[in-house]
C-alpha cells in the first residue's frame, strides 16, 4: 500500500507530529531537547519556515509549521535526519529513531491554527506532566504569555494578532483562551480530518482537491526528487573560494585562521546534503565532531566580525536562490 502524498505548495501550513520508534523516548535529557530546538532554529533560518508553536515531549514532538516556499518534505527530511544523526552518535546506536515517517496534516490556517495551538500547548497537561501549561519548559506557550524569553525563530504574531493589536492585552487573552481548555473538554481539532491528511473547511478542501487533480496519492516520485540536493561539494568550494577571493586549494589547508575553510565546512554541512562524517572525509579525514566545531567557530567569529558576517550572508543568499 502506497504512503500518502505530502501536499506541498507555497504558504501551506501543517501540524507535524513525530514519535519515537516503538514508542521509545527520542529525548533522554534536556541537552537533547536543546539540540532539537537549535535544529529547528537553523531550519527556520535556512528555509524561511514559520514555526507558530511547538512542544517537545519525551517520546514525540508537535510542531505547527508554515512553509512559504512549499518545501515541507525537504525541511522535515532534514530536521528528523539531522536529529537522528546527533542522537545516534551521542548514544552510540544505529538505525531508525522515529516511528516511520512524521505525520503531517495540511491545515486551513484561518479556521484551525488557533485551535491547534491550544491542542499543542495543552499536551503536557493532558499527559499529566504538569497542572498548568506554563509550567512546562519545552513548549512555546510560556513565551507566548511572557513567562519566558521569546525566541526569534517562533512566529507569535499571527496567533496573538487574532486577539487585538495591543500586545500585552493579546497575550492575556490568549492565556485565557488556552485556560478554557483546562476546564472544558474542547476535544482534538484533528477529529475533523478529511482523508486523514487535511484539516479545514469545505472551501479549503475543495481548493486542495483541485490542486491534487491528476496526481496519485500513492506516488512519491516527485517528493524523492525534491529531496535530492542540487548543490555539490564542488559547488560549495567554488562559491566560497570566489567570494573570499582565494584559490580553491587554500580551502583545504588546515588551521584555525583559515576562515574560508571554516566557511566551506559550514556551507557543506548545510547545503550539500552530507552528514558530518562525510564532510569530515572531504576535508582531510577530520572527525565529525570537528565539523560541528568548525561551524560553531565560524558563527562565533561572525558575531564579532561584521564584515565576515556580511560575507557569509552574501554566500548564503546565493544558495537560497
Amino acid at each position: 500500500m502506497g504512503r500518502p502524498l505530502r501536499i506541498e505548495y507555497p504558504g501551506a501550513l501543517y501540524h507535524i507530529t513525530s514519535r519515537g520508534n516503538e514508542r521509545k523516548n527520542i529525548f533522554l535529557e534536556d541537552a537533547d531537547k536543546i539540540t532539537f530546538l537549535e535544529i529547528l532554529e537553523d531550519y527556520h533560518t535556512r528555509f524561511n519556515i514559520l514555526i507558530h508553536s511547538y512542544v517537545l515531549m519525551d517520546n514525540h514532538y508537535h510542531v505547527i509549521v508554515e512553509t512559504p516556499k512549499g518545501d515541507l518534505v525537504k525541511v522535515m527530511h532534514g530536521i528528523n535526519g539531522r536529529y537522528t544523526g546527533y542522537f545516534n552518535r551521542k548514544y552510540r546506536r544505529s538505525g531508525h529513531l522515529f516511528q516511520g515517517r512524521y505525520k503531517g496534516i495540511l491545515v486551513d490556517k484561518d479556521a484551525y491554527l488557533l485551535q491547534l495551538s491550544r491542542y499543542v500547548h495543552l499536551n503536557p497537561v493532558r499527559a499529566i506532566i504538569v497542572e498548568r501549561p506554563e509550567q512546562y519548559s519545552w513548549s512555546s506557550y510560556p513565551e507566548y504569555i511572557g513567562k519566558s524569553r521569546e525566541c526569534e525563530w517562533v512566529e507569535y504574531s499571527w496567533i496573538l494578532s487574532t486577539f487585538g493589536t495591543d500586545l500585552k492585552t493579546a497575550k492575556k487573552k490568549y492565556q485565557q483562551y488556552i485556560e478554557e481548555g483546562l476546564h472544558t473538554d474542547t476535544g482534538s481539532p484533528t477529529k475533523d480530518l478529511y482523508g486523514q491528511i487535511m484539516l479545514g473547511g469545505k472551501d479549503f478542501i475543495e481548493k486542495v482537491k483541485r490542486m491534487l487533480k491528476g496526481k496519485s496519492l500513492s506516488s512519491e516520485i516527485a517528493e524523492r526528487k525534491r529531496l535530492e540536493s542540487n548543490t555539490t561539494p564542488d559547488d560549495v568550494i567554488k562559491m566560497v573560494a570566489e567570494v573570499f577571493g582565494v584559490d580553491k586549494k587554500e580551502i583545504n589547508y588546515k588551521g584555525k585562521a583559515n576562515t574560508a575553510r571554516k566557511a566551506a565546512i559550514y556551507f557543506m554541512q548545510r547545503y550539500a546534503g552530507l552528514g558530518n562524517a562525510e564532510v569530515g572525509e572531504l576535508f582531510g579525514g577530520i572527525h565529525y565532531s570537528a565539523v560541528s566545531k568548525a561551524s560553531a567557530r565560524l558563527k562565533a567569529d561572525m558575531a564579532k566580525d561584521k564584515k565576515l558576517s556580511e560575507i557569509i550572508q552574501r554566500i548564503e543568499s546565493r544558495f537560497k536562490t
